[in-house]
């Protein structure tokens, strides 16, 4: 009886995202946050093939797709943030990803960043990728981002809401078993989060992507892309 009133309760209150992500950046600027993911995005964006309809399914405060230089950018989240912070031009639906409604083999590009790991299986995983076909355009691509726990094993879990482990191989696996082709693995991409010992910056950003060097050294996250 205890168990089942565990289940009902577990099943009636779910992880209150904003309140986590609020704590967990808490003393990372918003502004540094904003000018750091301009140079990921345009960084990403030329490694998807500078796609022009971008999807970014797992979007947050839409930093990355508000970035994006693409002329038809969508995005979607399942938090409302009451801040509203994606720009005009970004078409937001706020809505459990694996429900959104999404037109057919419409984006040339779809970046998940992130968010692999929050989910509780790896059938949900596979399902979602499948989505992410459905939803993609032939010769699209799609590009995954996400801590790599061959590299980061000891702070992994430091996230309240990691459940999954991957590593860029796995990542490849799932995109090839969802219907993509791999073409480019990247085991060590960017450095594992922002709250590290240097504060966010832009500039530094900017010098840091264009080292690949750099990465061997410093990157703790994968980046794997996949073409439909």
């Amino acid at each position: 009886m205890i168990a089942h009133d565990l289940l009902s309760y577990h099943a009636l209150a779910p992880m209150n995202y904003q309140r986590l992500y609020e704590y967990r950046f808490g003393g990372v600027s918003q502004t540094a946050r904003v000018g750091v993911w301009r140079e990921i995005a345009r960084c990403v964006h030329d490694q998807l093939g500078r796609p022009q309809r971008v999807l970014d399914p797992a979007a947050g405060r839409g930093e990355f797709i508000n970035a994006v230089p693409a002329a038809e950018r969508w995005a979607i989240d399942q938090v409302a943030y009451a801040e509203g912070t994606y720009d005009q031009g970004v078409r937001a639906i706020v809505a459990d990803v694996f429900e959104a409604e999404l037109p057919a083999e419409h984006f040339d590009g779809v970046f998940v960043s992130n968010f692999l790991e929050h989910l509780t299986t790896q059938e949900a995983v596979a399902s979602f990728l499948a989505r992410m076909h459905e939803a993609m355009a032939g010769g699209g691509r799609i590009a995954v981002m996400g801590p790599n726990f061959r590299y980061c094993a000891k702070e992994y879990f430091d996230m309240a809401d990691h459940t999954l482990i991957f590593t860029h191989r796995a990542i490849a696996e799932h995109l090839y078993a969802a219907g993509f082709e791999p073409e480019r693995v990247e085991p060590r991409f960017l450095p594992y989060s922002f709250t590290g010992r240097l504060p966010p910056s832009p500039a530094l950003t900017r010098r840091y992507l264009r080292t690949p060097l750099a990465w061997k050294l410093l990157g703790k996250q994968f980046l794997v892309i996949g073409r439909r």
